[in-house]
């Protein structure tokens, strides 16, 4: 039985910086934070305390941990910090319009493509991001007879969690994850 961990780096980020603001007085609750864009600039998570919690204590349980992101400035060394974690790190660039793009669907391409060549129905896929357009994607390999976890902050799209196998909070590990 073997583990593969797919992360979407800034959703898992960007949505940990809310749920702080929230934990620091900055927002009343999740989604003033949401609808105003209310993030806790400090914020830092760590790859290192992330993989360890994704991965548990054997991480030689893992087959593969992925990590998506979108390329950084040339002086930023998140990458290097994420691959010394643990991740293997899938960088895109941003589009045109500097906005991220190809991050869910290559966490997609990668995650099914691993089910259908590489794993054995009783391996677990887990993906940490709180997207609904993971949906499809779980219910297929479900159906197939994988186990599909997501891992994310509480306020997930409530379609993701119901269609996970198991869905799991990162919101009581909030201070934890902090690096």
């Amino acid at each position: 039985m073997a583990d593969w961990i797919y992360v979407d780096n800034s959703n898992v980020f960007i949505e940990g910086k809310r749920l702080s603001a929230v934990s620091r007085g900055l927002a009343p609750d999740i989604y003033d934070a949401m609808n105003n864009n209310i993030l806790d600039q400090g914020y830092r998570l760590s790859f290192g305390k992330l993989y360890e919690f994704v991965a548990g204590h054997d991480k030689a349980n893992t087959a593969r941990a992925m990590l998506f992101g979108s390329r950084p400035p040339a002086n930023d060394a998140i990458w290097k910090i994420a691959e010394k974690a643990g991740f293997e790190v899938v960088v895109e660039d941003r589009n045109v319009a500097n906005k991220e793009k190809k991050i869910d669907t290559g966490i997609v391409a990668a995650m099914t493509r691993d089910a259908y060549k590489n794993a054995k129905k009783d391996d677990t896929f887990t993906i940490v991001s709180g997207d609904s357009d993971y949906v499809p994607a779980i219910l297929q390999m479900q159906g197939d007879g994988f186990t599909v976890d997501v891992v994310f902050w509480g306020h997930a799209a409530g379609e993701l969690k119901e269609a996970a196998s198991n869905f799991i909070s990162l919101d009581h590990h909030l201070e934890n994850l902090r690096v």
